[in-house]
This record gives C-alpha cells, sequence and structure tokens, in this order.
C-alpha cells in the first residue's frame, strides 16, 4: 500500500521541477544548464587529467620503489627516447575502460588511506596479491595498454632472438587464447617473490 502523504509529496515535487518558469524564459533555463555542463565537464576532464599523469601515480610515497624498479627498464630510458608511463600501462585509453580502472583504483586508495602498503615490508607482503590483480585487469582486456604503443605488425622479427620470433608469431594467432602480460610478466617491476620460482 503506498502512503499518499508521500505520494502527495512527490507529486507535488514533479510540478515544482515541470511547471513552466515565470521568471526565466525556456532558452535561459537551457543556456545555463548547457553552460553548467560545460563547466561540469570542464572540472570533470581537469581532474581525470590530473590523475591521469606520471607525478599523480608516483605522489604517494608507496609508489616510490616501483618507480625506482621501473626507472631501471627500456620503458623509462631507451635509444629511441620514448617514454612509458604509469599511466600508459596501467590506464586504458578507451573512455568507459578508462572510467572503469580509475573505479578499480579504490583499492589502491584504501591500501593507502588504511597503511596496508606504507611501507616496504608491508609493500612486498602484498606484492604477490596486487601483481596478480593487475595481470588479471590486463589479460582480460588483452593487453590492450601494451598495444597502445606495441603491435605484432611493427615488431621487427630481424631485431628478435629466435625464441622469442615463435612465441610472438603463435600468439599473434587469434585463437592463441595469448597476449603480452602471459610472457612479460615483470617487464617494469621486479616479480614478487612467490612468482620468481
Amino acid at each position: 500500500m503506498t502512503d499518499p502523504v508521500a505520494t502527495g509529496k512527490f507529486k507535488k515535487l514533479c510540478q515544482f521541477f515541470c511547471r513552466p518558469s515565470a521568471r526565466f524564459s525556456l532558452l535561459t533555463l537551457l543556456g545555463g544548464g548547457f553552460i553548467a555542463g560545460v563547466i561540469f565537464w570542464g572540472g570533470f576532464n581537469a581532474v581525470l587529467t590530473a590523475t591521469n599523469t606520471e607525478a599523480f601515480c608516483i605522489g604517494c610515497h608507496e609508489m616510490q620503489g616501483n618507480y625506482e624498479e621501473y626507472k631501471k627498464t627500456i620503458h623509462y630510458s631507451n635509444r629511441t627516447g620514448v617514454r612509458a608511463t604509469c599511466p600508459d600501462c596501467h590506464v586504458p585509453k578507451e573512455f568507459i575502460p578508462k572510467m572503469l580502472r580509475k573505479f578499480e583504483a579504490r583499492h589502491d586508495v584504501w591500501a593507502r588511506l588504511t597503511g596496508k602498503v606504507d611501507t616496504p615490508e608491508k609493500f612486498e607482503a602484498h606484492r604477490g596479491e596486487m601483481a596478480e590483480r593487475e595481470w588479471a585487469r590486463m589479460k582480460a582486456s588483452d593487453s590492450s595498454t601494451c598495444r597502445g604503443c606495441h603491435s605484432y605488425e611493427g615488431m621487427s622479427a630481424e631485431m628478435q632472438d629466435p625464441a622469442a620470433v615463435k612465441k610472438h608469431t603463435a600468439a599473434a594467432k587469434p585463437d592463441s587464447g595469448k597476449t603480452c602480460i602471459d610472457c612479460h610478466q615483470g617487464i617494469a617491476h621486479e616479480l614478487p617473490k612467490d612468482a620468481e620460482d
């Protein structure tokens, strides 16, 4: 049974918002809504851009160890000067996957706020579970962030080790079920102790 008081309040609220404005023209209301939307979108985009930078990623002291590991890799320094930053590998480029990844980052924020990984020892204790979660995410997206820079078509077989050519050729087949992260775990960060065995 519906509550007549609640129904009456809801009806009045709907009438208030649906009634034409006596003070403002429809054009003014639409223009104001458009301007408010532009301001909201601009603010949203500014926050999204700011949180998608390497400086933001390494702003927490928990990430300093990861950053130091990354600085020793070819993704940081190489003969061509092309650098892959944290978001290049950890945040998809497409809007919906990017938003989902930003939502998933709540785990990282929670770990930071609760002190779960606030010392190198605690970080190492949880490195395995964090790596497994990241590898699973990359596997599920067919290593889409890797493919943002790397492609089978762009690889030069003459410059690769024969074993790598064989593996890349097999992985490039549509039904292989293989993706970059299957073979390239630990490419930019140290592997968890239990994964090295």
